[in-house]
C-alpha cells in the first residue's frame, strides 16, 4: 500500500510537470531567457576587448587614446554583464518561487484528496518527509541551481563560438578536455540517481522517525520504550550519513578528472598559440584573448556540472513529492436514495502487516435500523473491523457491504452519507463554533446547528458563550474542554444524518454520567438508523439489539445481550468482571 501511494513519478512525469508550469508561464520564462542570453553575450566583448588593448600595447608607443577609450568600454561591458545578470537571476528566482507555490499547492491538493486508510497506513511522517525536505531541494534547485545552470550553459556555448569565431585554429586546442570531461562525468551520471533515491529514502525514513518519535514521545515514555526508540532513531540516522557518503564518494573519484579537465585546455592553447604567433598565424591579443576565454569555461564548467547534480537531487525530490497521487479506485457506484438491506460483512480477513493477520474471517448480518454492540478485549479487532465498515481500510479478503453495494466502490460523498465513523480522537479547528459544526456537506441554519448541541447537551455551553456560535474557540483562542470537543463532535454526526453510524469509544472521554445522558440523546437522533457501536463501556452493549464478541480476530459469540448473559459465556464473563 505504501509504495502505491508513495512511490515515485517517472522522469517523463515530472518533465511533463514541468513543461506544463513552464507553458503557464510563457512570457516570464522568455524574459527570464533573454536576459540570460543578454548577460552571456556581454561577458563575451571583456575578452575581445583586453585582447585589443594587449594589440594596441604591442604596436609600440603612440597615443594611448584609444587604450583609454578601449579600457572604458571594458569597464562598461563588465557593468553591463553584472546588472544583466543580477536581473535574470532575480528573474528566474521568483519564476522558481512560483514554481514552488504551484508545486506546493499541488501537493496538498494531492495529499488531501488520498484516502484516509492510505494515509494512515503511509503515516504522517512520510507525508512530512516530501512536503518539507523534498520541496525544499526542489525550491533550491529552482530558485538558485536552475538560474545557475542556464547561465553556465549559455555562457559556455557562447564562449565556445566566441573562440572558434576568433581563432579556429586556437579553439582546436579544447578538444584535448572532451574525454576528461565527458568520459568520468557520464560514469558519474549513470551512477547519481540511484545513488540520490537511497540517500533520500534514507533521509525520509529518518524525518518520518523524528516525526513519530516527537509526537509518540508521551507514549514511548509511559511504556518505557524511550531508548529502544532512540537506538532505532539513531540508526536511522546512520542510515541517512551512510546513503549521504555513498553518493559523496562518486565525487571524489570523479572530480580530479574535472580539474584536469581545466588545466589541460589552457596549456594546449598556449603551446599553440606560441607555435601560431611565431608562424605569424595570430596576433598576441588573439592568443590573449583566446586563454583568456580558455580560463573563462573553467568557472561556467564547473558551475554547470556541480549544479546540475543538484538539479538532478532535485529531480528525484520531484519525483517523490509528484508520487504522492491519489490511486485509482475500483468502479465507482452512484448514489441514490437510502435502501433497505443493511450492512453485511463477508468473511473478512485483513492485516496491517504481511503475516500478522487483524481480523480472520468476520461474517456479521445487521438489519438496517439495529443498533449492534461490538465488545472484547484490547487488540481483538473491534477498531479494525469499524474501520473496514466506514470504508477507510480496505479488507484483504471478503467485502463490506451496505444495501447491497460495496463501502470501497462507493464515491466520497456517497459514503459519507451513508456511513460514518466517529472515533475518541476529535479535533477542535482554531475558528468559530460555527466553522467546527458546518464541517458535514450540507446547508445548515443557525437554528439547525443549535438543535443539534442541544441533542448533545451543550445548548448551556452554547449560550454562555460571549459571541454565541461566532466565539473562536480551539488553538490560540478560547481553550474547549475533551468532554466538549467529543459532544461537537456528536453534533456534527446529528447534522450529517448518515444512514450508518459506527461509534469507535466515541463517549470514552465523558464522565459515565455525561456519557449516558450523551448516549440517551443520541438515541433520538439514532432512531431507525444502523448503530455499530463499539462497547467501551458494558452499559453501552446493555441497551444493543445485538452483541458481538470479539477475540483474536474472530467473532466468539453474538445474540441479544440478554441471552448472552443468560447463556454464561465470554459476554457473561466481561460483565462480570466489569462489575
Amino acid at each position: 500500500m505504501t509504495t502505491a501511494v508513495l512511490g515515485y513519478a517517472s522522469g517523463r512525469e515530472a518533465l511533463r510537470w514541468a513543461g506544463s508550469v513552464l507553458r503557464a508561464r510563457r512570457g516570464r520564462v522568455l524574459t527570464t531567457t533573454g536576459l540570460f542570453l543578454a548577460a552571456a553575450a556581454a561577458g563575451l566583448v571583456g575578452p575581445q576587448l583586453l585582447g585589443a588593448i594587449v594589440d594596441e600595447v604591442a604596436a609600440g608607443p603612440g597615443s594611448t587614446s584609444r587604450i583609454d577609450v578601449l579600457a572604458g568600454v571594458f569597464l562598461v561591458a563588465l557593468l553591463v554583464t553584472a546588472w544583466l545578470r543580477r536581473a535574470a537571476r532575480w528573474r528566474a528566482g521568483a519564476l522558481g518561487e512560483d514554481l514552488l507555490a504551484a508545486n506546493r499547492t499541488q501537493l496538498v491538493d494531492r495529499a488531501v484528496a488520498l484516502p484516509l486508510g492510505q494515509v494512515e497506513a503511509v503515516g504522517t511522517g512520510a507525508l512530512l518527509s516530501r512536503a518539507t525536505t523534498d520541496l525544499d531541494r526542489v525550491d533550491s534547485a529552482l530558485r538558485q541551481g536552475l538560474p545557475e545552470v542556464v547561465t553556465a550553459a549559455v555562457t559556455v556555448a557562447l564562449t565556445i563560438a566566441a573562440m572558434v569565431i576568433t581563432s579556429p585554429l586556437l579553439a582546436l586546442a579544447l578538444l584535448v578536455g572532451v574525454p576528461t570531461v565527458v568520459l568520468p562525468t557520464r560514469w558519474l551520471w549513470r551512477r547519481l540517481p540511484a545513488a540520490m533515491e537511497r540517500m533520500l529514502d534514507a533521509w525520509a525514513v529518518l524525518a518520518s522517525r523524528a516525526h513519530e518519535s516527537s509526537s509518540g514521545a508521551r507514549t514511548l515514555d509511559a511504556l518505557g520504550r524511550i531508548a529502544p526508540r532512540r537506538r532505532g532513531d539513531h540508526a536511522a540516522l546512520d542510515g541517512g550519513i551512510d546513503r549521504e557518503r555513498d553518493l559523496r564518494a562518486l565525487h571524489v573519484r570523479w572530480t580530479p578528472w574535472l580539474d584536469i579537465s581545466h588545466v589541460l585546455p589552457v596549456a594546449a592553447v598556449l603551446l599553440l598559440g606560441g607555435r601560431a604567433y611565431a608562424h605569424g598565424l595570430v596576433s598576441l591579443g588573439t592568443v590573449t584573448t583566446m586563454v583568456v576565454y580558455t580560463q573563462a569555461l573553467a568557472t561556467p564548467l564547473d558551475t554547470a556540472l556541480w549544479w546540475v547534480e543538484d538539479l538532478m537531487v532535485a529531480s528525484v525530490a520531484l519525483r517523490r513529492v509528484l508520487g504522492v497521487r491519489v490511486p485509482p479506485r475500483p468502479p465507482v457506484a452512484t448514489g441514490g436514495p437510502r435502501t433497505e438491506a443493511g450492512l453485511e460483512v463477508e468473511d473478512v480477513r485483513f492485516a496491517y502487516r504481511s503475516g500478522r493477520p487483524v481480523l480472520r474471517g468476520i461474517d456479521l448480518r445487521v438489519p438496517r435500523g439495529e443498533r449492534w454492540a461490538l465488545v472484547g478485549g484490547s487488540g481483538a479487532g473491534k477498531s479494525t473491523l469499524a474501520r473496514l465498515i466506514a470504508g477507510i481500510s480496505v479488507p484483504d479478503v471478503g467485502s463490506v457491504r451496505l444495501g447491497g453495494r460495496e463501502v470501497t466502490s462507493l464515491d466520497d460523498d456517497t459514503l459519507r452519507s451513508e456511513v460514518l465513523l466517529l472515533t475518541q480522537e476529535h479535533h477542535v479547528f482554531t475558528g468559530t463554533v460555527r466553522d467546527n459544526l458546518l464541517l458535514p456537506a450540507g446547508s445548515f441554519t443557525d437554528g439547525d446547528l443549535l438543535a443539534a448541541l442541544d441533542v448533545v447537551g451543550l445548548a448551556p455551553w452554547a449560550a454562555a458563550l460571549p459571541e454565541g456560535l461566532d466565539t473562536v474557540v480551539g488553538a490560540g483562542a478560547r481553550p474547549v474542554p475533551a468532554t466538549v470537543a467529543q459532544r461537537l463532535a456528536l453534533a456534527r454526526v446529528v447534522l450529517a444524518d448518515p444512514g450508518t453510524v459506527v461509534l469507535d469509544e466515541a463517549t470514552s472521554l465523558l464522565d459515565t454520567a455525561s456519557a449516558r445522558r450523551t448516549e440517551h440523546a443520541l438515541e433520538r437522533v439514532l432512531a431507525g438508523r444502523t448503530v455499530i457501536a463499539i462497547a467501551h463501556r458494558l452499559h453501552t452493549a446493555s441497551g444493543a439489539d445485538r452483541v458481538v464478541v470479539m477475540a483474536d480476530g474472530r467473532v466468539v459469540e453474538q445474540g441479544p445481550p440478554a441471552d448472552l448473559l443468560a447463556a454464561g459465556g465470554e459476554y457473561a464473563r466481561l460483565v462480570a468482571a466489569a462489575s
